[in-house]
């Protein structure tokens, strides 16, 4: 792994603030996944194509700071923690050095970086401009931290808690925490534009099992909470929409997220039954999102088709850039950029997470979750 010189600062950083975890009433959170959880793992990895450290990104967070967070603002990863009384998102792993933490409890740690999916290939070139071919082995500079390096760092912070509040402690402090994954929508971008031979059935048996992989080392290192957010309507992007020539969206992209969001329920239904002390809440990205397509008005969106922050056809032709065009009404835009959600639309999404009912998160909410 990289950065290996962080690694004994890492301990006295949690050193200093795992002390108040117990008074802080509330489990430890880990955030695992892609873009749409990343708040700045991709700011410490010099080779990536997949950042957002530059305006007008964070043109909405305190002080119009460009932090790595593919938003205006907060994300996903920052409104799921608030629902539990942090702040915001835990800091990103690599970002934990002498002076990340100082004094503050801990509270966990996000792990997520822009571009990963469940597979190792995924995101190791830039999408877009390479047509690597399904399952295809090469090398190329560090762009991601794949969903297996991710897990791995986990597996180093929690040998450093055990370190310095013993293994018993730091086994019961992993299995009340709560893991939240976001991850797969790059998996399903690569296939679908890489004209890959391998069928739809074969290709989302590969994720599967992939999914299946990462969880069970997951549980291996003591996890037993798990909030997974499937994949949302992705085919109703507007980097997606483009190719549609009425600027509708990509329903082939979208039958894929639907289609593995039933694989994955049944995978976290057959886990829990294989190993009972697990609770799970699987939220439906898909439902909820397209709920907010099809009606937009009562959650206060005008603008459901177009990003905000682009250029060319529904501001969708180039990333997010300084130079880009900026709508003023960023709270009535459900897309920031090309693929990602607003910030408005982020904290709609963990609200609905955290107490919605099970049409939209199964078989319960993030707020039963946490008490299971």
């Amino acid at each position: 792994m990289e950065n290996k010189s962080w690694v004994g600062l890492l301990v006295l950083c949690l050193a200093i603030a795992v002390v108040g975890l117990a008074e802080a009433g509330v489990p430890a959170i880990f955030i695992l996944g892609d873009s749409t959880a990343d708040v700045g793992t991709n700011n410490f990895l010099p080779g990536s194509m997949a950042r957002a450290d530059f305006p007008h990104n964070g043109v909405d967070f305190p002080f119009s700071r460009a932090t790595g967070r593919f938003s205006n603002g907060l994300n996903s990863a920052d409104f799921i923690s608030k629902q539990f009384g942090l702040k915001r998102s835990p800091r990103p792993f690599l970002s934990l050095n002498s002076t990340s933490l100082h004094k503050k409890s801990f509270r966990g740690v996000n792990f997520a970086s822009g571009g990963s999916g469940l597979l190792d290939i995924t995101g190791q070139t830039p999408f877009g401009k390479e047509r690597i071919p399904f399952g295809a082995s090469f090398v190329n500079r560090k762009n991601v931290i794949t969903l297996s390096e991710q897990i791995q760092q986990l597996s180093l912070v929690k040998s450093n808690l055990a370190d310095i509040k013993g293994q018993s402690v730091t086994e019961k402090l992993i299995s009340k925490s709560l893991f939240f994954i976001s991850t797969g929508s790059n998996d399903l971008f690569g296939y679908y534009h890489s004209n890959s031979s391998f069928s739809k059935e074969a290709f989302l048996s590969s994720l599967e099992l992939a999914y299946e992989k990462h969880l069970k080392s997951l549980i291996e290192l003591g996890a037993r909470k798990f909030g997974i957010i499937s994949i949302a309507p992705i085919g109703c992007c507007p980097s997606q929409r483009i190719y549609n020539a009425t600027g509708g969206c990509l329903e082939d992209l979208n039958d894929l997220a639907i289609a593995f969001h039933e694989r994955l329920g049944a995978l976290l239904f057959k886990l829990s039954s294989q190993h009972k002390s697990i609770k799970y809440s699987l939220g439906n990205a898909f439902e909820m999102t397209i709920s907010v397509i099809q009606n937009p008005l009562p959650f206060n969106f005008t603008q459901v088709e177009a990003a905000c922050c682009g250029a060319g056809k529904l501001n969708a032709k180039s990333f997010c850039s300084p130079h880009a065009k900026l709508c003023p009404n960023r709270n009535n835009y459900l897309f920031w950029d090309l693929f990602h959600p607003t910030q408005a639309a982020s904290k709609l999404a963990a609200v609905t997470l955290y107490n919605g009912g099970p049409q939209f998160v199964y078989p319960i909410n993030f707020a039963q979750l946490a008490k299971a």
